[in-house]
């Protein structure tokens, strides 16, 4: 399991089960581990929760496409955990 700050000073964790899910969804992703890391510890922006108990970080230029979108679940004691990872070509 990989664990993480992120930009707000929060611990947010990529379970292995996570990260298959991912590549599982998005087979292109699988060279990006380290950039989905990184979308969490240093976006370039983020949005705070534009769904209940969720964050989306976002990565310009890291991916396969112009933004890489990660959105991160937090549990009541703000420890979130990646559910997923893709990549956009626009921010919303």
């Amino acid at each position: 399991m990989d664990e993480m700050i992120d930009s707000l000073g929060r611990t947010v964790r990529l379970p292995e089960e996570r990260w298959q899910h991912i590549i599982d969804g998005h087979p292109y992703m699988a060279p990006f581990h380290a950039e989905v890391l990184r979308a969490v510890e240093a976006p370039t922006d983020l949005i705070e929760q534009p769904r209940s108990g969720q964050d989306w970080f976002y990565l310009r230029d890291a991916g396969p496409s112009r933004w890489l979108k990660v959105v991160v679940a937090f549990d009541e004691d703000s420890v979130g955990s990646i559910r997923t990872a893709f990549p956009r070509r626009s921010k919303p």
